[in-house]
């Protein structure tokens, strides 16, 4: 559903109604972040501006949308919708029309507006910095204001990214893929847009690199927390509205040993019905696949002809290590999926297995810590904080991370 105006105060975008901004408002997505990282990093004086918004604002777990995956979850959060109003399922899908895999970062794959690129119809100065590169077109697009990604921050123009001089601008160079500056940059790059351009609605987005190697409490998950403390604490200093989620939870993935604990569901299906008959398709496999060797805890199966649905999930669901194997309608009912963009068969692994396709398939040498990863059920549970107390809130309903621009907007002022 297309955005319009309702009135000089609010517009309505994909069935929600959002009221215009009075203060500044920064949603941040903190990529991966399992809520027991902040609970850790609290309990151990890592994060003292966390601490005091817990004890004064409001804290709530929330869902995410399943698949636990990057894209689905950002785009649900921009838009306020499930994936089965959006349509970004996955980072990754099979195409029937053309016969191949792709990514899903074209907006093309986009089927509603989000509510950024409404904010900005209506003047609001907006703002996004993401950390991959991957998202930033989902998330700008149809937006008029500032967007670019830490990945790309040497490349951005005026015309291209409504900023340039972003260097200069964070006074840090451009940080690695695979690190922790790679998000710090967004943290930096978002303080300083508050302290020079003060946009009226501001979308950070990091990464989970730290999150893919780091489990709670540790000291490298501990120094990140502290990184984003202090950064979180300026934009609340500056007067921001901030709500913070997630984009999904993050759970170790190994068996008892410490090597990954894999189900590899291509090979198990050409043991069954033969080589290349059918076809798995792995949703969280995206450009950056050092830390978790595109092992996730979902995939789609499209099943050949002949095949009955329900006789090849049964047989699969019987299999150690697979929580729940659902045919496609189901799998679009339970989970808000498209049901034309999800295959036959949508199977989701138990929390510490992940899904593979073949094993020749999957290079785990970049793995230099015991597999984390994410995009099952078991990594649905995310923070929502707001560095507000908000009045009036229903707190019995079902929150969602994607209620984020929600409570932003239309509870605190």
């Amino acid at each position: 559903m297309s955005s319009s105006q309702l009135g000089a105060r609010s517009i309505e975008v994909n069935g929600r109604s959002y009221r215009l901004p009075s203060h500044p408002v920064v949603v941040v997505c903190v990529d991966g972040c399992e809520p027991d990282y902040l609970g850790q990093a609290v309990a151990t004086g890592q994060m003292p501006w966390m601490k005091r918004t817990l004890a004064n604002g409001t804290a709530i777990v929330a869902d995410c949308v399943v698949p636990t995956f990057t894209n689905p979850n950002n785009l649900s959060i921009v838009t306020g919708a499930p994936p089965s109003v959006h349509g970004i399922c996955g980072n990754y899908l099979y195409d029937p029309a053309s016969n191949s895999e792709v990514m899903m970062n074209d907006p093309k794959w986009l089927r509603v507006p989000t509510i950024l690129a409404a904010l900005a119809d209506q003047g609001k100065q907006v703002a996004v910095v993401t950390a991959k590169d991957k998202l930033r077109k989902l998330l700008g697009h149809k937006m008029r204001g500032i967007c670019f990604s830490s990945e790309k921050s040497d490349q951005v123009t005026v015309a291209e990214n409504g900023i340039d001089d972003v260097l200069d601008l964070v006074g840090m160079p451009v940080p690695d893929v695979y690190s922790a500056a790679l998000s710090e940059f967004v943290f930096a790059a978002g303080v300083k847009l508050m302290q020079t351009r003060r946009p009226d609605v501001m979308y950070l987005s990091t990464t989970d690199y730290i999150q893919h190697k780091h489990a709670p409490g540790t000291e490298g998950a501990n120094a990140f927390y502290r990184m984003m403390d202090g950064y979180l604490a300026q934009l609340d200093a500056a007067g921001a509205v901030i709500a913070l989620t997630a984009d999904h939870g993050m759970n170790a993935k190994v068996a008892m040993d410490g090597t990954p604990d894999v189900i590899y569901l291509q090979d198990w299906f050409d043991a069954w019905l033969g080589a290349g008959k059918t076809r798995v398709i792995l949703p969280i496999t995206d450009p950056y696949v050092v830390h978790h060797g595109a092992l996730g805890s979902f995939a789609t199966v499209y099943l050949p002809a002949g095949v009955d649905p329900a006789e090849a999930a049964t047989k699969l669901g019987r299999q150690r290590g697979i929580e729940s194997v659902l045919g496609r309608a189901a799998a679009a009912e339970r989970f808000e999926l498209p049901p034309d963009r999800i295959g036959d068969l949508v199977v989701v692994s138990e929390r510490f297995t992940v899904i593979g396709t073949s094993a020749s398939k999957h290079d785990l040498s970049g793995l230099d810590a015991p597999l984390r990863s994410h995009g099952g059920v078991s990594e649905q549970r995310v923070p929502l904080i707001v560095n507000r107390s908000l009045p009036g809130l229903d707190h019995s309903r079902r929150f969602r991370n994607f209620d984020a621009f929600d409570l932003a907007l239309n509870y605190v002022q």
